[in-house]
């Protein structure tokens, strides 16, 4: 069969990747067209477009880009239409997918969703569309099937593909001394410092997280530095005595810290599933802390803790997050055992909520029977 898979950002493209391969595995005959990245592309022909292409950033960034986000979406249209799937599999990154969805529904293709947009926070809304123009949704979060539930708009859960994908890097041979030697750095434990991928984020974020080294002179902090902004960005916090910077390879950084702070979002659930104890730090502008609470209707901002519904990792907002009370949670997790231990204990099961490991394989499966099923269907409709 043929799969149209659109996925814009790093994480789509891992999780595509994971996706493609399961995929292979239920049907032989499977044939790909998609716009993703490198992993995407190591897994079959048909790459489109690049999400280093397609992925714009902030309303900003959006604005500024109008005229390629309409030309790419106009494109992407035709090349739907022309290349005939007879599926298409929209991986996140809703404010492109939506448009798409609504298309390819009007010509009658059908569309499968695989990572929902995160409507439970905000933009529920987007409810609306997903029931209109999306005809099976994949989710990665049990907590998902609960809220679409309430929506009347049943989804599929099988487990979250974050799992397989850390658990490829953990078992990938390599140590530690070749981990320092690979990237210079010090044989001291590392704590790893993660502030985001945005430069607003890393800006409010980082200039707090490095005052907290000098805290800790018996370890090394190392910057885990995304690949969405250009590494000279980073030199000016490298300048700190003992802080070192690894560029888009966050996943390494995470493999061999003893503890990390982390600035809210996917990165505090890879954290958990690498088993590192972390405090979660999250800063923004007083008027962007007034809308969010306005309008964002979680109540935590960890994934972590979203996921289990109580407090498992420390959530370090605003006000809260400064130098004396990341000192402070750090130190009980690096020096704590107790602290540490339950914090361990809380991740294994995590780990078990969210379904084990194979998540990839068994979604795949999933898709692939619904799609026979449905294709039946069009066939006999």
């Amino acid at each position: 069969m043929r799969y149209y898979i659109i996925s814009g950002e790093a994480s789509g493209d891992l999780h595509g990747s994971n996706l493609m391969k399961g995929i292979k595995q239920v049907d032989n005959q499977a044939e790909f067209r998609f716009w993703g990245g490198d992993l995407m592309a190591a897994e079959a022909p048909g790459l489109v477009r690049h999400y280093n292409e397609t992925n714009f950033m902030g309303f900003a960034e959006v604005v500024a880009n109008l005229r390629k986000v309409k030309a790419n979406l106009e494109f992407c249209k035709r090349d739907i239409q022309q290349w005939e799937a007879d599926v298409v599999i929209l991986i996140d990154y809703p404010g492109f997918n939506l448009r798409i969805a609504e298309f390819a529904k009007s010509k009658d293709m059908l569309v499968y969703y695989y990572i929902s947009p995160k409507i439970w926070a905000w933009k529920e809304s987007r409810i609306k569309k997903i029931k209109a123009y999306v005809d099976r949704m994949f989710v990665i979060f049990p907590f998902e099937v609960d809220y679409f539930k309430q929506h009347n708009y049943p989804v599929i859960f099988a487990g979250n593909p974050t799992i397989d994908a850390i658990e490829e890097i953990l078992h990938q041979d390599d140590d530690f001394a070749s981990f320092i030697r690979r990237n210079n750095l010090d044989n001291k434990p590392v704590v790893a410092l993660m502030p985001g991928s945005r430069k607003q984020e890393v800006d409010r974020h980082m200039e707090i997280m490095l005052r907290v080294h000098k805290h800790f002179p018996d370890y090394q902090f190392v910057i885990a530095a995304a690949p969405s902004l250009p590494p000279a960005y980073y030199e000016k916090f490298t300048r700190y005595e003992k802080v070192h910077m690894i560029y888009g390879n966050s996943y390494e950084v995470l493999k061999y810290a003893k503890a990390a702070l982390v600035t809210s979002g996917t990165a505090t659930l890879e954290t958990a599933l690498f088993r590192v104890p972390q405090v979660v730090c999250y800063k923004t502008s007083p008027l962007s802390f007034l809308i969010a609470k306005a309008f964002v209707k979680i109540k935590w901002i960890s994934l972590v803790n979203l996921i289990m519904n109580r407090e498992v990792v420390k959530e370090l907002i605003q006000r809260d997050m400064s130098e004396s009370r990341l000192v402070q949670e750090l130190n009980a997790l690096l020096h704590n055992t107790d602290s540490r231990s339950q914090m361990l204990l809380e991740y294994d099961a995590l780990k078990e909520h969210l379904g084990g490991s194979g998540a990839s394989e068994r979604v795949a499966r999933e898709m692939h029977l619904k799609l026979l099923s449905d294709l039946a269907s069009i066939r006999e409709g």
